[in-house]
């Protein structure tokens, strides 16, 4: 077991507390627009994952492991800390990474995570704010009690203060990366930084409302401590700068038993996803929409075929590997713009729907 006497969790205590005074001190969390069932969302989601699910996953590991694997407990014990910490950090958050993702693009997932998203301002409790099944089903966390049971207590409480810090300060308002876009003398470090770290604004971004903005990628930057995993898997975006706009396109602002407790508990809003008979209807069609195009705009055109704005996204593709295509207006005037979603010239008709009539 681990034999740290809690210090890791007095760690991340602590560097809570740190930039919630960083925040006080700054107005920001004066000047907040979170509602009474934001604040219960989110720092009910943090002391119920501390205090409930993490052990409650190492303590069902742990006692698996001992009924079936006894033979392998403890095997890395005499592991150097040093060896264990960078393999045990590496796993964890390539896991993160590659659950986080599926969050995105699978539907059930979404729904536990998209409360996440429904935070219309950043802060460090963002990032305890998903459904508790979300947390439960969290294959990192699960590693976390494997390691443990391995012998690797110490690499894992290490680890979890570390991650912590960087996961924390990302979510956060203290944009402590702001001055190295600024600087020209900074920038040679940021521009290094950013690319093994994740920083506030490579995931603000992944926070901001809409592409249209230049800076927001809803869809890609899935990182948690390390932006190698988005560089590697190609859903990495670095700007440099911050979203003006955060949260959900289309956002009925659910009760949060309903965002926390999916799919044991469903909203009774007949708008939103999380309720028992939700459906994105397909509104594709198959003939192209023509459209008045002013030069110089940006569009948002739709590719999952699900928006209520056709041609244009209205943020439904949000749990599927759909993702919008963003295009700049070239001239003033009337085009056809694609709406059977077949198009090979995205987001242009390119006569393709003629297929769909043979």
């Amino acid at each position: 077991m681990i034999k740290t006497d809690n210090i890791d969790a007095l760690l991340v205590i602590g560097i809570l507390i740190f930039f919630g005074l960083i925040e006080i001190i700054s107005g920001k969390l004066k000047k907040t627009n979170r509602s009474t069932g934001d604040w219960i969302q989110e720092m009910g989601g943090f002391f119920t994952l501390s205090l409930l699910i993490k052990p409650f996953i190492v303590l069902i590991v742990m006692t698996i492991g001992n009924l079936l694997f006894s033979e392998f407990q403890n095997v890395f014990i005499a592991e150097s800390l040093w060896l264990a910490f960078p393999i045990y950090l590496l796993l964890d958050d390539v896991l993160q990474y590659w659950y986080h993702r599926s969050a995105h693009e699978y539907k059930f997932l979404w729904k536990l995570h998209r409360a996440h998203h429904q935070a219309e301002e950043m802060g460090f409790f963002i990032s305890y704010r998903n459904a508790g099944l979300y947390y439960l089903m969290m294959p990192n966390i699960w590693w976390i009690g494997i390691a443990v049971f391995l012998g690797a207590g110490k690499a894992v409480a290490l680890s979890l203060v570390v991650k912590q810090l960087i996961i924390i300060g990302s979510h956060s308002t203290l944009k402590w990366d702001k001055p190295f876009y600024q600087y020209a003398v900074l920038k040679p470090i940021i521009a290094v930084l950013q690319r093994i770290i994740v920083t506030p604004a490579f995931h603000h971004a992944h926070h901001g409302k809409t592409k249209l903005d230049g800076v927001s990628d809803p869809n890609g930057n899935f990182g948690n401590m390390f932006s190698l995993w988005d560089q590697m898997f190609g859903s990495a975006t670095f700007t440099g700068t911050y979203p003006e706009k955060y949260g959900l396109v289309i956002d009925p602002k659910e009760h949060w038993t309903a965002a926390y407790f999916y799919p044991f508990v469903k909203s009774k809003d007949q708008k939103s996803e999380l309720t028992k008979a939700f459906v994105h209807g397909k509104t594709a069609t198959i003939d192209p929409v023509k459209i008045e195009l002013i030069k110089g705009e940006k569009y948002l055109w739709c590719q999952c075929g699900k928006s209520n704005n056709q041609p244009f996204c209205d943020g439904s593709h949000h749990g599927s590997k759909f993702k919008p295509v963003l295009f700049e207006a070239k001239k003033d005037g009337e085009v056809k713009l694609c709406n059977c979603k077949i198009t090979k010239t995205a987001p242009f008709c390119d006569g393709s729907h003629r297929e769909l009539r043979d």
